[in-house]
């Protein structure tokens, strides 16, 4: 694999861990309409660790490809919440909103590209 597939991975990995240090910065941008948001940081802390563990592994490698996917995916609604809503709520400038939506869309590329 190459370097930038390590990268990944360790990205994935350490945001979920961010999910347990620092859980205020997810509970910041999680709409408000979602319910239980502590559990929901909670479990896409654990699925971030999970999925960046399951690329390490040929056996698992494409499911977790797959669950990445769906997970960026899942998380869309989050991104839209972050534009929408007042940025010193949130915690970040708009532009930084604004750039994250399709950023995320990247990602999702970046994931399948190891397909």
């Amino acid at each position: 694999m190459e370097w930038h597939f390590y990268l990944m991975v360790f990205m994935y990995a350490f945001a979920g861990i961010v999910h347990f240090i620092k859980p205020r910065i997810y509970l910041k941008i999680m709409p408000k309409y979602m319910p239980y948001p502590k559990a929901l940081v909670f479990w896409s802390g654990v699925a971030e660790i999970i999925l960046s563990l399951g690329l390490l592994l040929n056996e698992t490698r494409t499911i977790s490809i797959y669950g990445v996917v769906l997970m960026l995916l899942v998380f869309l609604p989050v991104h839209v919440y972050m534009i929408r809503e007042d940025p010193k709520k949130i915690g970040a400038p708009r532009w930084f909103s604004i750039m994250r939506f399709p950023m995320q869309f990247g990602l999702i590329w970046w994931a399948v590209y190891y397909l």
